[in-house]
């Protein structure tokens, strides 16, 4: 008799159930996509039914594989940093406002003036801003009091989701960490914080450890998901959280970036890392106990989308007709252009940025383009851009006693092997590959599922999920090279802030 695991990555775009046997096996796995809603220029909400329906259509999917009655747990990843508002029959009152939702900078401003960024960010670990749930809720409070007052709780994606399976009202540390509103010192609700925000408490879930058994499976979830009530439902975490697990940050001293869409370079810590820059962000681990320092930037991969669709219309022209990759043909361009591009500089400041700028007036810039520049210049620069942003946040981690010695890479951009080459050389460290790519989420959630109901015993058995397929040394050459250039990309961003700013109001 086999027992496995259902890991639930509920992200913005869709849902996808992996389904793992305890050993470590990845068995298989389904998607579901849904939409979300972009309106008044940076508004973003989502139907909380359409999570629903994914997460019911994929359990199925996956409790079709294997005798529902092997399924030991259902675990979580979720999109962290909205808001959901349901009353006290657990009726959702308006739709979810999405973490990349901006509509509250008006309270975003209010929390400023009352209470010293600095003391906000040694509280929370966090800078205020109006992409957290706090900041959401304050505007709900304001725009839409007749939802405020009905509301009897305000939760996380995957809280409603652990809610509709089980019928229990909470959330874990790690997403109560996103919200603006946690004090990471102590994991608990702050009530300075609450009390400044003016939101009374009793409408936060209570805060648990990501391993937390919700309950088993209510009938009703059963019957639609396919699986028995046999079944545990364990809370899991914040998709942040999830990675860092999934990428073998489990203790002190490993080191990991996630190469995605945006991206960013976390680790484990004991204590919140608090710095006078405040560059990094502070979650709760999923580990109990411990903490995971983040420094995240907003467009890296994305940089490398823009490229391809709007620069690199050829190569896909080309991969079409091949039935190649089209991110292979542009890999290859890249490797033909030098270290440095021939003093051509990317900012990748498209969609603003968060770490380690924290300004969202930056611009995407090319600086430095002459005459002898060649179009595979463009493109390493993208690639490089993004390494000396990022360099930028493993430099922060570093003076703070973090071990970046070497750094084990995961997402969409960890795929190439000149993107892996470029970034070892500007950080100046060893890259380590892994055998999965673009699964830490459900690998994280599946050890927190197997932890919660007693299968593993430590958060190290995520040692048997994956590998170490290979490591990337850094170019002693390239890395000179690369350090004066880092130079100037600094140099760029501060001379241009001025300029941000100006571009920013001529849009009004």
């Amino acid at each position: 008799m086999g027992r496995y695991i259902i890991a639930h990555d509920l992200g913005t775009t869709g849902n996808k159930a992996t389904l793992f046997s305890t050993d470590g096996r990845l068995i298989s796995s389904a998607v579901r996509s849904y939409d979300a809603h972009y309106f008044n220029g940076n508004w973003a909400e989502q139907d909380p039914e359409d999570w629903w329906r994914a997460v019911c259509e994929t359990t199925a999917a996956m409790a079709k594989i294997v005798p529902p009655e092997e399924i030991v747990a259902i675990s979580f990843s979720g999109h962290m940093m909205g808001c959901l508002p349901i009353d006290a029959n657990g009726h959702v009152l308006r739709p979810h406002i999405l973490w990349c939702d901006m509509r509250a900078t008006a309270q975003t401003a209010q929390l400023v003036s009352r209470i010293p960024e600095r003391e906000f960010y040694r509280i929370t670990g966090h800078r205020p801003s109006a992409a957290y749930a706090l900041e959401k809720i304050m505007w709900i409070r304001e725009n839409e009091p007749e939802i405020y007052a009905r509301a009897a709780c305000f939760l996380q994606a995957k809280d409603y989701m652990v809610y509709r399976l089980t019928g229990q009202v909470m959330t874990d540390y790690s997403d109560a960490s996103g919200t603006n509103a946690f004090d990471i010192n102590t994991f608990e609700w702050s009530k300075r914080l609450l009390d400044c925000a003016g939101v009374d408490i009793g409408k936060l879930p209570k805060p648990m450890p990501s391993t937390t058994v919700a309950g088993a499976l209510l009938p009703e979830a059963a019957r639609a998901c396919g699986l028995t009530t046999a079944t545990k439902v364990v809370l899991g975490a914040g998709d942040g959280a999830t990675a860092t697990v999934g990428a073998g940050s489990v203790r002190e001293g490993v080191t990991y970036s996630c190469l995605g869409t945006s991206a960013w370079i976390g680790c484990t810590a004991k204590r919140p890392l608090i710095t006078d820059r405040m560059i990094t962000v502070n979650f709760a681990h999923a580990v109990p106990g411990m903490v995971a320092p983040i420094g995240t930037m907003q467009a890296a991969g994305a940089s490398f989308s823009w490229l391809k669709n709007q620069i690199c219309t050829g190569e896909a022209m080309e991969a079409e007709r091949s039935g190649g990759s089209v991110y292979d043909l542009i890999n290859a361009e890249i490797a033909q252009a030098p270290a440095g591009s021939n003093g051509l500089i990317f900012l990748p400041y498209l969609l603003g940025e968060r770490a380690p700028r924290w300004n969202p007036d930056a611009k995407g810039c090319f600086i430095g383009v002459k005459m002898e520049n060649e179009r595979r210049d463009v493109l390493r620069s993208v690639i490089e851009g993004i390494g000396y942003n990022l360099r930028v946040v493993l430099d922060e981690l570093t003076e703070s006693g973090i071990d970046t010695r070497s750094v084990a890479v995961i997402g969409g951009l960890a795929k190439g092997e000149i993107q892996r080459q470029i970034f070892a050389d500007i950080w100046n460290c060893e890259i380590s590959t892994l055998n999965f790519t673009e699964e830490a989420g459900s690998i994280g959630a599946a050890v927190i599922g197997g932890v919660g109901v007693g299968e593993f015993e430590s958060f190290d058995a995520v040692r048997s999920f994956w590998r170490v397929t290979g490591t990337v040394q850094p170019n002693p050459d390239n890395v000179k090279v690369y350090e004066r250039y880092l130079k100037v990309f600094n140099q760029a961003y501060d001379a241009l802030t001025g300029v941000f700013t100006s571009l920013s109001a001529l849009k009004s």
